[in-house]
């Protein structure tokens, strides 16, 4: 049968909201490189309390070096103290202006700050785009010293439960029947991808098999300190023991959709999720 995905606002499975991360809107003026960190924390000390990692997409899958202004709560007394920092929010300010989109130039009533403001003790991200050379897309956790930008998707109320069941080859294989593409690369989505996602509804048992091949996961990707999201997931470079982690996570999920784990293929997958798909939807 034909069947159409449609664009919703809100999951069809009782989880988490997604929402997309910050935008800068700042003509590059709240941004730092390493080099910038390093030069304003050397000459503006006391502007380091408001120094934190940034990280779009690619810095989160490559693990480059990033940062960000983030003036959340500063005084005027306390940026006065800053010439370096007042410097960088008085030419966002006139970057907003100076823009011909009606909504960025409103933002210039507010230049020490992002649009958004969202900034959770800890939260899982998804990139919104991710090479399709990938069995996973590279899906991770961040804290409150990292601001998560605009190119990254993140689920502030996630536990390692959602986590498990998003990096699983069965969410992958939704994702892969139904993302957009960007050239051929994976392009991820709110509406589409996330909130159509039928997610299982496993026995207690199941979860905690689910949350402990999750850690496991996370376990295996701490044994490479060294190494990059894009040098684990690398087809070629994956180690031996994140494989495993993730092969054994793929099981668990399965399980707790009911899926026969010897004989159910990705084509297979995808047609049960959207059997799923149409009776949560024909609620």
């Amino acid at each position: 049968n034909d069947i159409f995905i449609d664009s919703r606002k809100q999951p069809i499975s009782p989880i988490p909201n997604m929402i997309s991360g910050n935008r800068p809107s700042d003509g590059g003026y709240l941004i730092l490189s390493e080099e910038e960190k390093d030069e304003l924390e050397k000459k503006e000390p006391l502007a380091i309390p408001y120094i934190k990692k940034f990280m779009m997409g690619y810095e989160f899958i490559n693990n480059v070096p990033r940062y960000c202004l983030w003036l959340v709560g500063i005084t005027p007394t306390q940026l006065r103290k800053l010439p370096m920092v007042a410097e960088r929010v008085s030419k966002c300010k006139e970057a907003r202006l100076d823009s011909p989109d009606a909504g960025r130039r409103r933002l210039a009533d507010t230049p020490t700050l992002f649009r958004e403001q969202i900034n959770p003790a800890s939260f899982v991200v998804v990139p919104k785009v991710s090479s399709e050379r990938r069995r996973y897309i590279p899906i991770g956790y961040l804290d409150k010293d990292t601001i998560a930008g605009d190119k990254l998707f993140i689920i502030p109320d996630a536990d390692i439960y959602h986590f498990g069941v998003l990096t699983s080859n069965v969410h992958m294989a939704w994702m892969r029947a139904i993302s957009g593409r960007l050239k051929s690369d994976y392009s991820y989505s709110i509406n589409v991808v996330y909130n159509n996602f039928p997610w299982p509804t496993p026995t207690e048992q199941q979860k905690q098999n689910i949350e402990q091949t999750a850690q496991a996961i996370l376990d295996a990707r701490a044994l490479y300190p060294d190494s990059s999201l894009a040098d684990l997931y690398d087809e070629l470079t994956m180690p031996p023991e994140l494989r495993k982690a993730h092969q054994q996570n793929d099981k668990a999920v399965m399980q707790a959709y009911g899926f026969d784990i010897k004989t159910t293929t990705e084509s297979s997958c995808v047609a049960a999720l959207m059997k799923m798909y149409q009776e949560l939807t024909a609620k």
